[in-house]
């Protein structure tokens, strides 16, 4: 694909594209990516320079994958002060913010949605900043990095471009800039001050309190124990175990998984101490297991997978085992990943998440933009509903001992 370049005079931005993170240096990318884990951690690891790069490394995105790296910089008078994961795509696999009725309908009015342009973390629908900019530059950053990347979608004729999972900042900002903007909705656990996990039981209305705990104690009855492990603890022969638990579902949720083999081994040497596995094992073998994601505040639930089905094991390994994690780690938030209705029962609340999308041709945007409309409306009045009528115990009602 070409570049462009934002060259006016005010600004003094020059965008330029890539096609690997092996192209900049580890630490320019991450002064714009996440600048605050000059102090500890990032707010979340998935725009870092080493996880999107292990994803280039292991092959789950590149060349065969539909996920082809177009990244953007931007520099002010040669200082890099921008950069957003952007990607050429040929499908909309991997992306957990729907638009396979936008291709359709697009193509079935002689129109081709493929090639299209995704600012994304691939395989990731967890809110963090796409639009990665250097604090003090943000305005000027994000203002480049969006007409660049506008610029980019329109000298190479794709169809469209989609800056997904952004955060509310960003998504407002963008709309400014005439980006169509789409909600969308996911369930998150957010800590009111627990000191452990019963203190968040004591929270919860007597029914789903009581739901946990059967749920836990039959999840028991697997006959084993639960290992959390992080950084050094995490060896080599557990991702040999946890490939087997990833392969099951991936291949039932996507019929392929996205991510490879190789991706594990990289995530072993750059990424360890970013993730929490959580592994069950019994007379010696494991059975299942969840990778978490480490941020500044939150844990990040991404994979679940298992050899052997135990009831309600999934649940004590994504939901419950995730929540006691945080507490005890001093974390306010678990993000479960995406979609799952049934997670409200569990002391994970509706949340709105955010993207922005820009459609080149006007008829075509026109009829998104009316779709939008009435999805965020629903999504509004959802996400209202279901806290109100969450597991939460109303304010007047006494802790069931």
């Amino acid at each position: 694909m070409h570049d462009g370049t934002d060259d006016k005079a005010e600004t003094q931005v020059e965008i330029s594209v890539i096609g690997s993170l092996a192209q900049i240096d580890a630490a320019d990318w991450d002064a714009c990516a996440c600048p605050e884990a000059a102090d500890g951690r990032p707010v979340d690891p998935f725009t870092t320079h080493r996880f999107l790069l292990a994803l280039e490394r292991s092959g789950s995105v590149g060349a065969g994958t539909g996920w082809q790296p177009q990244y953007l910089l931007a520099r002010q008078n040669g200082t890099l002060i921008g950069a957003a994961p952007l990607y050429a795509k040929n499908h909309s696999q991997g992306e957990y913010i729907f638009d396979h009725n936008w291709a359709h309908a697009f193509e079935r009015a002689g129109g081709n949605y493929y090639p299209k342009l995704q600012m994304a973390v691939p395989h990731t629908p967890a809110t963090g900043r796409r639009l990665l900019v250097k604090p003090e530059h943000e305005a000027v950053a994000q203002s480049a990095l969006v007409q660049g990347a506008v610029q980019l979608a329109s000298q190479n004729h794709v169809s469209s471009l989609h800056i997904t999972f952004c955060t509310e900042g960003e998504a407002e900002a963008g709309t400014q800039m005439g980006l169509m903007p789409r909600l969308s909705q996911q369930f998150h656990w957010v800590s009111s001050g627990y000191a452990s996990f019963d203190d968040f039981l004591a929270s919860l209305s007597a029914r789903k309190r009581k739901n946990i705990r059967r749920e836990r104690a039959q999840a028991a009855k697997f006959g084993g124990s639960i290992h959390a492990l992080t950084g050094d603890q995490i060896r080599p022969e557990h991702w040999d175990a946890f490939w087997l638990f990833y392969q099951d579902t991936g291949a039932r949720k996507w019929g392929t998984p996205y991510l490879t083999r190789a991706f594990f081994d990289e995530a072993q040497e750059t990424l360890r101490d970013d993730m929490m596995l959580l592994l069950a094992e019994r007379d010696g073998q494991y059975i299942a297991g969840a990778l978490n994601f480490i941020g500044r505040n939150t844990l990040y639930g991404r994979y679940w997978g298992c050899i052997e089905d135990h009831p309600c094991l999934h649940f004590e390994l994504c939901y419950y085992q995730a929540i006691d994690w945080a507490i005890t780690h001093g974390l306010t938030r678990v993000e479960a990943g995406a979609q799952g209705a049934h997670k409200l029962a569990r002391g994970y609340l509706p949340v709105a998440t955010h993207s922005l999308h820009w459609i080149a041709d006007e008829g075509f945007r026109d009829a998104v933009q009316q779709f939008l409309d009435a999805e965020r409306a629903a999504i509004d009045e959802d996400i209202e509903i279901m806290t109100e009528y969450g597991p939460f115990k109303k304010s007047d009602q006494k802790v069931d001992p």
